[in-house]
């Protein structure tokens, strides 16, 4: 990825934001008009289209615009700011998946569902969401017909820029989903927005979903047929499983169910020709872009121990996991951070003898049930993601410290899983079809097989505890609870939840995180949720 040295201004969702750059002094950010220059200085040769477009999707993967010491974000340690990192804390680590033995700021607050407006992780995520539609939206103000036409780029290159556009609507697309998940509500900045300082208006969940919605349905056709792209690139595919993701959690965005809507999209993307890896390990092994992983992988986020260097991603999942009497080395990395494990709840979807490889857990020293959570052997270890190739040899970064393993999004296991959904939950779709998709999965995990699957309340469990097995760890288990009803009150508890050992209920106002008390207080237009 092109390192950008120069800064552009953008409008974010919730104020003015440095475009590419290492970003102010906190999380309040505010222009930096002396050092900005114009935007259209970024696209002077004609390499320089995909250079900006590898930024945009550099942007889920690293913190800065180096290696880990040049943030974006400022205000907090530079891997908490990363995009995945934050994403999969809040996805993850307020669930039965995932615990945390550190005493970082307000981090133990993520499991116990007892954040508030303040909280660090959730500020930091907020802005890394705005930051990334920033420089979306930068890029599509770049690109405009006249624009390209002003600087008598080739025709090839400008119909080759319209596939980039069409990428770019899609990342900020993706975003927008995150938000839309994760906050609700929030502001709506396009390309279309001012290019000065601005207050953005305040959209609610259903504008919000009502944007997404369009703008998939506008760039599936100019985006690249499935497969047919380069490695990491979104093509239709990835569009039809987003598009199928926000049908599917509609009941949950905007009160209206929409399984109807996701099947034939979900359909699309069995049939588009991606394919399931035949190991279900080595897909997040060092060398998943090429030991067969990428062929199931639908959409990825492309990490480098020597290109992509940060504390977040899949450099925190390899590391944070390790502790106790692991050996670091057979992770391929320097050492263990002793910090992440999962709790009993999700142990307990496994049989005590399991031959399931989906399953298996590090458990020498370890303790099933977790006492103290601030003591890493209390709960078993997830082993994971790993910084070694199927051959045992460690990633690119001998030194230990970043790991190679890319962090699927998408990828087609998800899809037929979703299928299942489609048929036992929303009752569209053939209960045969979805046990085959369900069985394939179980049969390459060394599971055993289901006989049965109903359209009722067993199937539906049966669906849910698959996705735990199946996705773990993945960034799905908090949005799939919440379309299950069972992420908060007391209908499914697990330890710790509610800060109480055995679990408690908590408050159905935590289905949604608080709009961040800094962007509230740096645009007061934006409305806080429920219960904050």
């Amino acid at each position: 990825m092109k390192k950008i040295q120069t800064k552009l201004l953008g409008i974010s969702l919730l104020l003015l934001v440095v475009l590419f750059p290492s970003c102010t002094d906190d999380l309040n950010q505010s222009p930096e008009g002396n050092v900005a220059v114009p935007g259209d200085q970024f696209f002077s040769t004609p390499e320089s289209y995909k250079q900006n477009l590898a930024k945009l999707y550099a942007g889920f993967a690293t913190s800065g615009q180096t290696a880990a010491g040049s943030p974006d974000i400022s205000g907090i340690d530079e891997g908490e700011s990363q995009y995945i990192r934050g994403f999969w804390l809040m996805q993850e680590l307020t669930t039965d998946e995932a615990v945390i033995a550190w005493n970082d700021g307000t981090i133990k607050d993520l499991h116990s569902q007892t954040w508030t407006s303040l909280d660090r992780f959730i500020t930091a995520t907020f802005a890394r969401f705005s930051f990334q539609i920033v420089n979306c939206n930068e890029f599509l103000r770049q690109t405009t017909d006249e624009k390209l036409a002003a600087r008598g780029l080739d025709a090839a290159l400008i119909a080759e820029i319209k596939t980039y556009r069409a990428e770019a609507r899609f990342l900020r697309a993706i975003t927008y989903w995150h938000l839309i998940d994760m906050f609700g509500g929030g502001s709506l900045v396009t390309e279309n927005s001012p290019s000065t300082f601005f207050y953005p208006e305040y959209a609610t969940r259903a504008e919000l979903y009502k944007f997404v919605d369009e703008e998939l349905t506008a760039i599936i056709p100019e985006l690249k047929a499935p497969k047919s792209n380069e490695a990491y690139r979104v093509d239709q595919a990835a569009a039809w499983m987003l598009q199928a993701k926000l049908y599917m959690n509609a009941k949950v965005y905007i009160g209206t169910d929409n399984y109807t809507g996701a099947l034939p999209l979900v359909n699309k993307v069995i049939a588009s020709g991606y394919a399931l890896h035949n190991n279900y390990n080595q897909l997040f092994f060092a060398d998943n872009d090429k030991n067969g992983a990428q062929n199931e992988f639908i959409f990825a986020i492309a990490f480098d121990g020597l290109r992509t260097q940060t504390y977040g991603g899949t450099t925190f999942l390899t590391h944070a996991p390790v502790g106790g009497s692991m050996k670091a080395s057979e992770f391929g990395i320097n050492g263990g951070w002793a910090g992440i494990r999962t709790t009993s709840a999700f142990v307990d979807k496994f049989s005590a003898n399991t031959t399931d490889a989906r399953g298996q857990f590090y458990t020498d020293g370890q303790t099933k049930e977790i006492v103290n959570i601030g003591n890493f052997t209390d709960g078993y270890a997830i082993q994971k993601f790993r910084n070694v190739t199927v051959n045992g040899v460690q990633g690119s970064d001998k030194s230990g410290d970043f790991s190679d393993s890319d962090f699927p999004i998408f990828r087609l296991a998800d899809a037929y899983l979703m299928y299942a959904e489609c048929a036992v939950v929303g009752k569209v779709g053939d209960l045969g079809t979805a046990r085959g998709y369900v069985n394939a999965l179980r049969t390459r995990a060394n599971a055993s097989m289901i006989s049965t699957l109903t359209a009722d309340a067993t199937g539906a469990t049966l669906i849910l505890d698959e996705r735990a097995r199946e996705l773990h760890w993945e960034g799905h288990r908090r949005t799939d609870l919440i379309r299950f009803g069972r992420f908060s009150g007391g209908s499914y508890l697990w330890p710790w939840k509610g800060n109480v050992a055995g679990g408690a209920p908590t408050q159905a106002f935590r289905n949604l995180f608080p709009i961040p008390a800094t962007a509230l207080s740096s645009n007061n237009k934006l409305q806080q949720n429920p219960g904050y």
